[in-house]
Protein backbone atom coordinates (compact mmCIF):
# COMPACT_ATOMS: atom_id res chain seq x y z
CA UNK A 1 0.00 0.00 0.00
CA UNK A 2 1.33 3.39 -1.01
CA UNK A 3 0.71 6.06 1.64
CA UNK A 4 0.47 9.60 0.24
CA UNK A 5 0.77 12.21 2.99
CA UNK A 6 -0.95 15.55 3.14
CA UNK A 7 0.35 19.06 2.57
CA UNK A 8 1.00 20.10 -0.04
CA UNK A 9 4.62 20.95 0.64
CA UNK A 10 5.16 18.64 3.61
CA UNK A 11 7.34 15.55 3.96
CA UNK A 12 6.20 12.12 5.09
CA UNK A 13 7.53 12.50 8.64
CA UNK A 14 4.76 11.87 11.13
CA UNK A 15 3.09 9.18 9.04
CA UNK A 16 5.26 6.36 10.36
CA UNK A 17 2.73 5.28 13.01
CA UNK A 18 -0.01 5.14 10.38
CA UNK A 19 2.20 3.08 8.07
CA UNK A 20 3.12 0.65 10.86
CA UNK A 21 -0.55 -0.01 11.60
CA UNK A 22 -1.39 -0.41 7.92
CA UNK A 23 1.47 -2.89 7.58
CA UNK A 24 -0.67 -5.37 9.49
CA UNK A 25 -2.67 -5.69 6.27
CA UNK A 26 -0.25 -4.67 3.50
CA UNK A 27 3.36 -3.75 2.98
CA UNK A 28 3.16 0.01 3.63
CA UNK A 29 5.29 2.34 1.54
CA UNK A 30 6.06 5.93 2.55
CA UNK A 31 7.77 8.42 0.26
CA UNK A 32 8.59 12.12 0.25
CA UNK A 33 6.78 14.07 -2.44
CA UNK A 34 9.00 16.08 -4.77
CA UNK A 35 10.61 19.07 -3.12
CA UNK A 36 10.03 17.70 0.39
CA UNK A 37 12.19 15.71 2.79
CA UNK A 38 14.72 13.59 0.92
CA UNK A 39 13.16 14.31 -2.49
CA UNK A 40 15.32 17.37 -3.13
CA UNK A 41 14.84 19.57 -6.18
CA UNK A 42 17.55 21.92 -7.51
CA UNK A 43 14.94 24.65 -7.75
CA UNK A 44 11.25 25.17 -7.11
CA UNK A 45 9.29 26.46 -10.09
CA UNK A 46 6.20 25.67 -12.17
CA UNK A 47 8.52 23.63 -14.39
CA UNK A 48 9.62 21.37 -11.53
CA UNK A 49 6.45 21.22 -9.41
CA UNK A 50 3.07 20.18 -10.79
CA UNK A 51 0.36 17.60 -10.25
CA UNK A 52 1.33 15.90 -13.52
CA UNK A 53 4.93 15.52 -12.36
CA UNK A 54 3.82 14.28 -8.92
CA UNK A 55 1.62 11.60 -10.50
CA UNK A 56 4.51 10.58 -12.73
CA UNK A 57 6.67 10.30 -9.60
CA UNK A 58 4.19 7.85 -8.09
CA UNK A 59 4.16 5.73 -11.22
CA UNK A 60 7.97 5.81 -11.42
CA UNK A 61 8.11 4.61 -7.82
CA UNK A 62 5.76 1.72 -8.59
CA UNK A 63 7.86 0.67 -11.57
CA UNK A 64 11.10 1.01 -9.61
CA UNK A 65 9.76 -1.25 -6.87
CA UNK A 66 8.53 -3.72 -9.51
CA UNK A 67 4.98 -3.70 -8.13
CA UNK A 68 2.33 -4.63 -10.69
CA UNK A 69 -0.64 -3.26 -8.75
CA UNK A 70 -1.00 -1.67 -5.33
CA UNK A 71 -3.47 -0.19 -2.92
CA UNK A 72 -3.26 3.55 -2.35
CA UNK A 73 -4.11 5.59 0.74
CA UNK A 74 -4.13 9.36 0.32
CA UNK A 75 -4.60 11.66 3.29
CA UNK A 76 -5.81 15.27 2.97
CA UNK A 77 -4.01 16.75 -0.08
CA UNK A 78 -2.70 13.22 -0.55
CA UNK A 79 -6.28 12.18 -1.27
CA UNK A 80 -6.46 14.73 -4.06
CA UNK A 81 -3.20 13.42 -5.49
CA UNK A 82 -4.43 9.83 -5.18
CA UNK A 83 -7.64 10.73 -7.05
CA UNK A 84 -5.61 12.37 -9.80
CA UNK A 85 -3.40 9.28 -10.00
CA UNK A 86 -6.58 7.20 -10.40
CA UNK A 87 -7.55 9.25 -13.46
CA UNK A 88 -4.18 8.64 -15.12
CA UNK A 89 -3.26 5.10 -14.03
CA UNK A 90 -6.52 3.44 -12.92
CA UNK A 91 -5.39 -0.06 -13.84
CA UNK A 92 -2.50 0.10 -11.36
CA UNK A 93 -4.73 0.51 -8.29
CA UNK A 94 -6.50 -2.38 -6.57
CA UNK A 95 -8.13 -0.51 -3.69
CA UNK A 96 -8.05 3.11 -2.67
CA UNK A 97 -8.60 4.84 0.68
CA UNK A 98 -9.29 8.57 0.78
CA UNK A 99 -8.57 9.70 4.34
CA UNK A 100 -9.89 13.20 5.08
CA UNK A 101 -9.30 13.89 1.40
CA UNK A 102 -9.42 17.41 0.03
CA UNK A 103 -11.74 16.04 -2.63
CA UNK A 104 -11.89 15.28 -6.33
CA UNK A 105 -12.26 18.94 -7.30
CA UNK A 106 -11.52 22.38 -5.83
CA UNK A 107 -14.79 22.83 -3.94
CA UNK A 108 -12.93 22.90 -0.61
CA UNK A 109 -11.38 26.25 -1.55
CA UNK A 110 -14.81 27.83 -1.16
CA UNK A 111 -15.00 27.02 2.54
CA UNK A 112 -11.90 25.48 4.13
CA UNK A 113 -10.33 28.75 5.31
CA UNK A 114 -13.50 29.80 7.10
CA UNK A 115 -13.99 26.32 8.51
CA UNK A 116 -10.50 26.34 10.01
CA UNK A 117 -11.17 29.72 11.60
CA UNK A 118 -14.50 28.53 13.01
CA UNK A 119 -12.77 25.72 14.90
CA UNK A 120 -10.41 28.13 16.70
CA UNK A 121 -11.33 30.24 19.71
CA UNK A 122 -10.85 34.05 19.61
CA UNK A 123 -7.45 33.90 21.33
CA UNK A 124 -6.19 31.26 18.90
CA UNK A 125 -7.45 33.22 15.89
CA UNK A 126 -5.78 36.41 17.12
CA UNK A 127 -2.52 34.58 17.88
CA UNK A 128 -2.57 32.87 14.49
CA UNK A 129 -2.87 36.27 12.77
CA UNK A 130 0.09 37.50 14.82
CA UNK A 131 2.36 34.59 13.89
CA UNK A 132 1.27 34.62 10.23
CA UNK A 133 2.13 38.32 10.04
CA UNK A 134 5.63 37.65 11.40
CA UNK A 135 6.17 34.91 8.82
CA UNK A 136 4.92 37.14 6.01
CA UNK A 137 7.49 39.76 7.07
CA UNK A 138 10.26 37.18 6.69
CA UNK A 139 10.57 35.68 10.16
CA UNK A 140 10.69 31.95 9.43
CA UNK A 141 12.53 30.87 12.57
CA UNK A 142 11.47 27.63 14.19
CA UNK A 143 10.07 29.49 17.20
CA UNK A 144 7.79 31.56 14.96
CA UNK A 145 6.67 28.57 12.92
CA UNK A 146 5.97 26.65 16.11
CA UNK A 147 3.94 29.58 17.47
CA UNK A 148 1.84 29.45 14.32
CA UNK A 149 1.51 25.67 14.61
CA UNK A 150 0.34 25.78 18.22
CA UNK A 151 -2.53 28.08 17.31
CA UNK A 152 -3.45 26.35 14.05
CA UNK A 153 -3.30 22.73 15.22
CA UNK A 154 -6.48 22.90 17.38
CA UNK A 155 -8.54 23.25 14.20
CA UNK A 156 -7.35 19.86 12.98
CA UNK A 157 -7.91 17.58 15.97
CA UNK A 158 -10.89 16.89 18.19
CA UNK A 159 -8.78 15.78 21.16
CA UNK A 160 -6.49 18.61 22.35
CA UNK A 161 -3.85 16.19 23.61
CA UNK A 162 -2.63 15.85 20.03
CA UNK A 163 -2.06 19.59 19.55
CA UNK A 164 1.62 19.67 20.64
CA UNK A 165 2.76 16.93 18.24
CA UNK A 166 0.69 18.31 15.38
CA UNK A 167 2.03 21.82 16.02
CA UNK A 168 5.55 20.49 15.45
CA UNK A 169 4.40 18.76 12.28
CA UNK A 170 3.00 22.05 10.98
CA UNK A 171 6.43 23.69 11.23
CA UNK A 172 7.66 21.47 8.39
CA UNK A 173 5.56 23.00 5.60
CA UNK A 174 7.23 24.68 2.63
CA UNK A 175 5.08 27.72 1.79
CA UNK A 176 6.65 28.24 -1.65
CA UNK A 177 6.05 24.65 -2.66
CA UNK A 178 2.53 24.78 -1.26
CA UNK A 179 1.72 27.84 -3.37
CA UNK A 180 3.14 26.31 -6.53
CA UNK A 181 0.93 23.26 -6.19
CA UNK A 182 -2.24 25.22 -5.47
CA UNK A 183 -1.44 27.50 -8.42
CA UNK A 184 -1.12 24.42 -10.62
CA UNK A 185 -4.38 22.95 -9.32
CA UNK A 186 -6.15 26.17 -10.31
CA UNK A 187 -4.33 26.33 -13.63
CA UNK A 188 -5.41 22.83 -14.67
CA UNK A 189 -8.94 23.33 -13.32
CA UNK A 190 -8.54 20.32 -11.06
CA UNK A 191 -11.67 18.17 -11.39
CA UNK A 192 -11.28 14.40 -11.44
CA UNK A 193 -14.98 13.55 -11.52
CA UNK A 194 -15.45 13.33 -15.32
CA UNK A 195 -12.57 10.86 -15.76
CA UNK A 196 -13.63 8.81 -12.75
CA UNK A 197 -17.02 7.89 -14.22
CA UNK A 198 -15.53 4.64 -15.54
CA UNK A 199 -13.47 3.87 -12.43
CA UNK A 200 -14.82 0.68 -10.84
CA UNK A 201 -12.23 -0.30 -8.20
CA UNK A 202 -13.29 -0.24 -4.50
CA UNK A 203 -12.83 3.06 -2.69
CA UNK A 204 -13.18 3.85 1.02
CA UNK A 205 -13.82 7.52 1.86
CA UNK A 206 -13.24 8.09 5.56
CA UNK A 207 -13.09 11.25 7.67
CA UNK A 208 -14.18 12.79 10.95
CA UNK A 209 -17.49 14.50 11.46
CA UNK A 210 -15.53 17.41 12.98
CA UNK A 211 -13.03 17.55 10.13
CA UNK A 212 -12.02 20.81 8.47
CA UNK A 213 -13.19 18.98 5.33
CA UNK A 214 -16.97 19.10 5.07
CA UNK A 215 -18.92 15.83 4.71
CA UNK A 216 -20.26 17.23 1.43
CA UNK A 217 -16.76 16.94 -0.03
CA UNK A 218 -16.83 13.24 0.81
CA UNK A 219 -20.25 12.94 -0.81
CA UNK A 220 -18.99 14.56 -4.02
CA UNK A 221 -16.20 11.98 -4.13
CA UNK A 222 -18.71 9.24 -3.34
CA UNK A 223 -20.75 10.20 -6.39
CA UNK A 224 -17.62 10.30 -8.57
CA UNK A 225 -16.36 6.87 -7.44
CA UNK A 226 -19.21 4.49 -8.26
CA UNK A 227 -17.84 1.62 -6.18
CA UNK A 228 -17.26 3.63 -3.00
CA UNK A 229 -18.45 3.87 0.58
CA UNK A 230 -18.32 6.74 3.06
CA UNK A 231 -17.47 6.37 6.75
CA UNK A 232 -17.88 9.43 9.00
CA UNK A 233 -16.30 9.13 12.44
CA UNK A 234 -17.77 10.63 15.61
CA UNK A 235 -15.65 12.96 17.79
CA UNK A 236 -12.98 13.05 15.11
CA UNK A 237 -11.17 15.82 13.28
CA UNK A 238 -8.72 15.70 10.38
CA UNK A 239 -6.63 12.81 11.69
CA UNK A 240 -8.74 9.69 12.10
CA UNK A 241 -5.89 7.54 13.36
CA UNK A 242 -5.43 9.97 16.25
CA UNK A 243 -8.93 11.02 17.31
CA UNK A 244 -10.73 7.76 16.52
CA UNK A 245 -7.95 5.19 16.28
CA UNK A 246 -9.99 2.03 16.90
CA UNK A 247 -12.85 2.97 14.58
CA UNK A 248 -10.54 4.30 11.86
CA UNK A 249 -8.40 1.18 11.62
CA UNK A 250 -11.39 -1.14 12.04
CA UNK A 251 -13.04 0.44 9.00
CA UNK A 252 -9.85 0.16 6.99
CA UNK A 253 -9.27 -3.44 8.08
CA UNK A 254 -12.78 -4.43 6.99
CA UNK A 255 -12.35 -2.63 3.67
CA UNK A 256 -9.06 -4.40 2.92
CA UNK A 257 -10.41 -7.89 3.54
CA UNK A 258 -10.42 -10.07 0.39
Amino acid sequence: MLVINGGPGMNSNGFEALARELSKHRMAILYDQRGTGKSVLPKLSPETVSMRLMVDDIESLRKSLKIKNWDVLGHSFGGMLASFYATEFPDRIDRMILSSSGGVDLDLLSYVGGRIQSKLNPVQRDSLRYWNAKIEKGDTTYATRLGRGRNLAPAYVFNPKYVPSLAKRLTQGNAELNQLIWDDLREIGFDCAPKLKKYQKPVLIIQGKDDIIKPNTAEIAHRAFRNSEVVLLDDCGHYGWLDAEAEYFAAIGTFLQP
